[in-house]
């Protein structure tokens, strides 16, 4: 079956939150967005440091774009976008539990280690960070893509496109459509529907791989998905 992406929602009028925003693959995505008219609030433990970040990126973009700690930004997104560090993924979100309360929330975190012989994955007990996510938040619409996009990529303004697939995962087919529709806003992106959250941790792995590639290649490998 052909992908139709003439299906998706419009989600031109949602407003993305990015927590994390500060970071690489959080600003990085954050800058796409806001290039494709995207609304986009960036969040922070620090507001002042998120407002100075949100303020560079609305004159690099040309677009709108915001900046407050996480809850401000997590209350008032409504796709939220979780792009911190795996050491401060449980504890981020275990504070933000009454702010995302039916919100669709993207998990684009890959728990990795780093030793001698490279990247690996770390064991999540819960079984991936999305799955962690949706334990923390059982009333949000957890969802999990974005992993395998080069945050170097995301954030040179001489790349116009960025050829190549979302893997999105979740359990709410609904929650799924609006992130493939945000992936698709992005030029050369496609979000494509790969199953259901319990099948994130090969994705998030996954990462670890590309990273070696990209080392031994001196590239920014992302991943295509054929005959779809």
């Amino acid at each position: 079956m052909a992908l139709d992406l003439a299906s998706l929602p419009d989600v031109s009028a949602l407003t993305v939150g990015i927590l994390g925003g500060t970071g690489d693959q959080g600003r990085g995505l954050a800058y796409r967005l806001a290039l494709a008219g995207q609304a986009v609030l960036i969040g922070s433990r620090s507001a002042d440091r998120a407002a100075a970040s949100a303020a560079e990126l609305a004159e690099l973009s040309g677009g709108n774009v915001a900046g407050g700690d996480n809850a401000d930004v997590a209350a008032r997104s409504d796709v939220l976008i979780v792009a911190v560090p795996y050491a401060g993924h449980a504890e981020t979100l275990a504070g933000l539990v009454e702010q995302l309360v039916g919100k669709i929330v993207v998990d684009c975190v890959n728990p990795l280690g780093f030793d001698k012989q490279g990247p690996y994955a770390l064991r999540v007990d819960e079984g991936s960070a999305a799955q962690q996510a949706a334990a923390i938040l059982p009333e949000a619409r957890v969802t999990a893509a974005f992993h395998h996009v080069s945050a170097e990529l995301l954030a040179d303004p001489a790349v116009t496109r960025m050829d190549l697939d979302i893997l999105v995962l979740g359990d709410d087919r609904e929650a799924v459509a609006v992130v493939q529709a945000l992936a698709g806003r992005i030029p050369g992106m496609r979000g494509i529907h790969a199953g259901r959250l319990r099948n994130a941790a090969q994705v998030e792995a996954l990462t670890a791989n590309l990273i070696a590639m990209n080392k031994r290649y001196k590239a920014h490998s992302g991943i295509r998905i054929t005959d779809v």
